[in-house]
């Protein structure tokens, strides 16, 4: 069954560290199978705080989300993610 891997930022706090982040990012993808089925800079939020930005990935399993989440390139580049901004990110089942 498919997953989703969620990400919200609330809050960027760091614009150029936030670069460092999305230099890194597309090394954690290689090899993986996924797709990237949302990713918006302006959301229109129906209900709720406020929010600047959503990525939905979509991943074969919930296995395969959270091998990538825990890679090691992935690890590496969060480190600078979890530097410039603030975000929820989680993981669910799909359909």
């Amino acid at each position: 069954m498919v997953a989703y891997a969620i990400f919200i930022r609330d809050r960027l706090r760091d614009p150029e560290t936030i670069k460092s982040y999305y230099e890194k990012l597309p090394r954690s993808f290689e090899g993986r199978d996924f797709v990237r089925r949302a990713s918006q800079s302006a959301p229109q939020v129906l209900e709720g705080a406020a929010i600047e930005s959503v990525v939905v990935l979509e991943f074969p399993t919930i296995e395969a989300a959270r091998d990538w989440y825990d890679s090691d390139a992935y690890r590496e580049a969060r480190a600078f993610r979890h530097l410039s901004a603030d975000y929820r990110a989680f993981i669910v089942e799909g359909l």
